[in-house]
C-alpha cells in the first residue's frame, strides 16, 4: 500500500506571531501540527495514494488561530522521490517559504517528502489521512497498530497445612458445648478460596485444627498482589469470626520446577483490633500460628483458553522450553462486506474496523481504518513456534473509541463490538506454503448466526529443523507437571477463568488498552457453558464419528442376506483365507491402512479449515436455545427456577464437554488417513509400511507375547508419562477448532 509521506521537522526566520502550526494540505485533506513557540513540530504526515486527488502537495505555517499564513512551500507530486526499506531515511532539507503576496522571504522551513509503504518507520506514529476525521489524543491512539506481550502466568499453590494455639473469639455462654468450625480464606487480588472445615480429630483438640488442602491461584509477574490469609470460625450464618491473619507478598514466595516439594514453614498469625483488619498498625502479636507450604510452581502451562485449540502449551518455566521448531507469519491482508456496525452523520452506516491476532503470549493489533467496510491493512507479524499442533486465533472488531468525546469523558465504558475471528491450526499447513484464502466471520447473535463478511489472510508456517518439528509429534502435549501432579476438572476450569482476568486487567493497563471485551471473545472464555446448541453440535459430531462402525456393522449384514451375492462369495473367500493363513491379517490390514492414506492424498484439504456454521449447528438453532446460550451465568429469567436451572447448566455442561471429548478421539482417528495434518499422515503411513514388514516377518504368537509381556509389566518397570504413541494421537486434528 503506498503513502506520501510529509515530514515538517521545524522553521526558522519566521516573523514573531507567538505560537506557529504547521498545516500540510493535499487536495480536500489537512493535516495540522500541535501548536509551538520554538516552531519545533517533528510531524509526519501519511497520505493514502489511492485518495490522492491532487498533483501538488502544500505546506503552510500559520500563526495559532490565525487564517493567514506566514509561509508557504508546495512540491509537484511527480517529482516526489521514492523510498522503499531496508534504504536509510529520507534526510529532511531547508526549503524558502512565499509569504501571502507570492514573494520568497527569508522565512523557511525543514520538510522531507517521499513515497514509501506502511513498512515505512514513520508510518507507526504518522498522523494518516483516514484518520482525518479523528479528533483528541485517546481517540488517535486507539487506531494505531500495536504489539502486545501478555503477562507471564503462574500457578501460586497454598497448602493449608495446619494450625495452632488458636483463640477464639466467642467466649459466651452460647460457645459453650459448640465446636468451632474453623477454616481458612486466602485471597490474591480479587481471587478467592476457602478451605472445607476442619474435620473433627480425636487427637487434636479445637485450638489445633487439620486441613491439609491446596488452594490454586493465577498470579503474573511482574508479582504485585499480596497473599492474605484470614483464619475464621463460622460462628452462625452470616457471622464468621477472625482468628487470625497473614500477609504475604507473592514476590517473596519460592519457586518449583518440578514433583519435588518446597520446604513447608510455620507463620505468626496476627489479630487486631476488631476483627484484624489488613494494614490496620493496632494488631498485636500472640501465639497463634499456622503452618503452610506456599510455591510458585513454574512447571505447569496456565491454561488461558481451551485445550483443544490453545496456542500455547509451553511450561512457565523459560528453562524448561524445547527449542523452536519454526516461524508463523501472518499476512492481515484486509476484509470484505463487513456489516456496518454504526452510523455517522451524512455518512450512513459504516464500520471501523481493526483485527486481533493471538499466539502465544504475543497479541497484535492492526491500525484501525476508519470509516470503511472493506477494510485494507496489509500488515505482517511473525510468531516463534515451539509446537506445530497449535492454533492462532484471528478476530476482527469494531472501533468503539473513534466517536469518544475529545475531552475523555468515561462516564460510561467504551466496549468495541465483536466482527467475528478465524482459528487456523498450524499443523493443518503445509510447510513453506503461503496460504492465501478469505475466511468467513460467523457471529451468533440472540436472533441467529450472521455472516459478518470475508477476512482475507496470508499464511505461511516456515519450519527450521524438520527433526525437531517430527519429534515434537511424539513429546507429551502438556508439561510434564499436568501428568505427575495432575489438578482436578473443576480447578483447571476455575483457573482457566482466573487467568482469563488476569490477562484481561494486565492488557487493559497498556496504552491504548486492549478491552475486556476483546480478550474474552479471543479467549473464547464462555465455551464451558451448557448450551442446547453446543450439546447438538457435539452429539451430531458423535454420530459422524460412529457412522464408520455403522457402515461396516450394514455391509456385514449384507454380506449375511447374500443380497448380492458376488459380494458374499469374495468376503467368504477372503475370510477362508484368513482362517488359513493368519500371519496375513495384520500386514493387510496396515497396508490397507496405508495405501488408503496415499490414496486419498488426490483428495487432501487445500486450504485450512475454518469455522462452519453447519457443523456448529448454529444454522438450526431456535430463538429459546439462543435465548438460553445468551443468558447470564447464574441466570437472570427469574429467581424461581434459577437454583435448579443453573445446576442443570453446570453438569450439563461438563456432559457437553465429555461428549465434545469422545467425538475429538474418533475426529482424531480419522485425520490419520486424511491428510488435514500432513506430516501426521505421512509419518502414520511409514508407520504402517513398517508395522506391516514386522507382522510379515515375526510370528504372530511371539508378537502377542511380546505384547502380552509389556502390557502386564510390574509397575516400577513403567513411567507415568504417556507413551509415544498416546502423544502422537493427541496431537492430531480435530473439528473442535472450527466449532464457533
Amino acid at each position: 500500500m503506498q503513502y506520501l509521506y510529509v515530514r515538517v521537522v521545524r522553521a526558522r526566520g519566521v516573523p514573531a506571531v507567538g505560537e506557529t502550526v504547521a498545516e500540510v494540505k493535499l487536495g480536500n485533506y489537512r493535516g495540522v501540527t500541535p501548536a509551538t513557540a520554538a516552531h519545533h513540530w517533528d510531524q509526519v504526515f501519511a497520505f493514502s495514494k489511492e485518495t490522492i486527488q491532487s498533483s501538488f502537495v502544500e505546506v503552510f505555517v500559520r500563526a495559532r488561530g490565525s487564517d493567514d499564513h506566514v509561509g508557504r512551500v508546495w512540491f509537484d507530486l511527480s517529482e516526489v522521490p521514492r523510498r522503499a526499506p531496508p534504504d536509510s531515511t529520507l534526510a529532511p532539507q531547508w526549503h524558502i517559504m512565499e509569504d501571502r503576496k507570492g514573494e520568497r522571504g527569508a522565512a523557511e522551513v525543514m520538510i522531507a517528502v517521499w513515497f514509501g509503504t506502511q513498512a515505512d518507520e514513520a508510518f507507526a506514529e504518522a498522523w494518516h489521512s483516514k484518520a482525518a476525521g479523528v479528533h483528541g489524543y485517546g481517540p488517535l491512539g486507539s487506531i494505531k497498530s500495536k504489539v502486545y506481550v501478555a503477562p507471564k502466568l503462574w500457578y501460586l499453590r497454598v497448602s493449608v497445612i495446619e494450625a495452632q494455639d488458636l483463640i477464639p473469639m466467642d467466649k459466651g455462654p452460647m460457645a459453650i458445648g459448640r465446636y468451632p468450625e474453623l477454616f481458612v480464606r486466602a485471597q490474591v487480588g480479587s481471587q478467592m478460596l476457602r478451605t472445607r472445615p476442619a474435620p473433627v480429630a480425636a487427637n487434636r483438640g479445637p485450638s489445633s485444627p487439620f486441613w491439609n488442602e491446596d488452594l490454586m491461584f493465577v498470579v503474573a509477574e511482574p508479582f504485585e498482589e499480596f497473599l492474605v490469609l484470614s483464619l475464621e470460625d463460622h460462628v452462625s450464618p452470616g457471622r464468621d469470626d477472625v482468628l487470625g491473619r497473614l500477609v504475604v507478598p507473592v514476590s517473596s514466595i519460592e519457586r518449583r520446577w518440578d514433583e519435588k516439594l518446597v520446604v513447608s514453614r510455620w507463620f505468626g498469625l496476627d489479630r487486631g483490633a476488631g476483627g484484624g483488619n489488613v494494614g490496620s498498625g493496632n494488631t498485636n502479636r500472640f501465639g497463634s500460628r499456622v503452618h503452610l507450604r506456599l510455591s510458585l510452581d513454574g512447571g505447569y502451562h496456565v491454561l488461558d483458553e481451551a485445550t483443544a485449540y490453545s496456542s500455547d502449551l509451553r511450561p512457565t518455566g523459560k528453562q524448561l522450553w524445547q527449542p523452536h521448531v519454526g516461524v508463523l507469519e501472518l499476512g492481515v491482508l484486509g476484509a470484505t462486506g463487513l456489516i456496518p456496525m454504526k452510523t455517522r452523520d451524512g455518512r450512513g452506516a459504516t464500520s471501523d474496523a481493526y483485527c486481533v491476532a493471538k499466539y502465544g503470549q504475543k497479541w497484535i493489533r492492526t491500525r484501525t481504518v476508519v470509516d470503511s467496510v472493506c477494510p485494507r491493512w496489509n500488515e505482517q507479524y511473525t510468531w516463534e513456534v515451539f509446537d506445530p499442533c497449535t492454533v492462532i486465533t484471528v478476530g476482527v472488531f469494531d472501533n468503539c473509541h473513534v466517536d469518544k468525546p475529545a475531552s475523555g469523558n468515561t462516564t460510561l465504558a467504551v466496549r468495541d463490538n465483536c466482527i467475528g475471528k478465524v482459528r487456523i491450526r498450524l499443523s493443518t499447513l503445509e510447510t513453506d506454503r503461503v496460504y492465501t484464502h478469505a475466511y468467513p466471520l460467523l457471529m451468533l447473535h440472540p436472533s441467529g448466526v450472521k455472516k459478518m463478511g470475508e477476512l482475507h489472510l496470508a499464511v505461511r508456517f516456515c519450519c527450521g529443523n524438520a527433526g525437531n518439528m517430527f519429534h515434537a509429534y511424539v513429546r507429551p502435549l502438556l508439561p510434564k507437571m499436568h501428568y505427575i501432579e495432575p489438578l482436578l476438572v473443576r480447578q483447571v476450569e476455575s483457573l482457566r477463568f482466573q487467568a482469563t482476568n488476569v490477562v484481561a486487567a494486565r492488557l487493559g493497563r497498556a496504552e491504548p488498552p486492549l478491552g475486556r471485551e476483546v480478550v474474552e471473545y479471543m479467549l473464547d472464555h464462555r465455551s464451558h457453558l451448557w448450551s442446547m446448541r453446543r450439546s447438538k453440535a457435539n452429539f451430531f459430531r458423535l454420530v459422524t464419528v460412529l457412522s464408520g462402525p455403522i457402515t461396516i456393522g450394514r455391509w456385514f449384514e449384507l454380506v449375511r442376506s447374500w443380497h448380492r451375492p458376488v459380494h458374499s462369495c469374495l468376503a467368504v473367500f477372503t475370510f477362508l483365507v484368513f482362517v488359513t493363513m493368519p500371519e496375513l491379517i495384520l500386514p493387510t490390514a496396515f497396508l490397507a491402512m496405508a495405501f488408503t492414506g496415499l490414496w486419498r492424498y488426490r483428495v487432501r484439504p487445500r486450504h485450512p479449515p475454518h469455522m462452519e456454521m453447519r457443523l456448529s449447528h448454529a444454522d438450526a438453532a431456535t430463538v429459546d436455545e439462543l435465548d438460553e446460550e445468551f443468558d447470564t451465568f447464574p441466570s437472570s429469567r427469574g429467581d424461581v427456577v434459577r437454583f435448579r436451572y443453573d445446576r442443570l447448566r453446570s453438569v450439563a455442561g461438563r456432559v457437553q464437554t465429555v461428549v465434545g471429548d469422545i467425538a475429538t478421539q474418533g475426529e482424531r482417528m480419522q485425520a490419520l488417513l486424511s491428510w488435514r495434518d500432513p506430516r501426521a499422515t505421512l509419518l502414520f503411513a511409514i508407520a504402517c509400511v513398517l508395522a506391516a514388514v514386522i507382522a510379515y516377518t515375526i510370528p504372530m504368537k511371539v508378537l502377542v507375547g511380546l505384547w502380552g509381556l509389556y502390557a502386564l509389566r510390574p509397575p516400577r518397570f513403567r513411567s507415568r508419562m504417556p507413551s509415544p504413541l498416546m502423544n502422537f494421537f493427541r496431537r492430531l486434528p480435530s473439528k473442535a477448532d472450527s466449532l464457533l
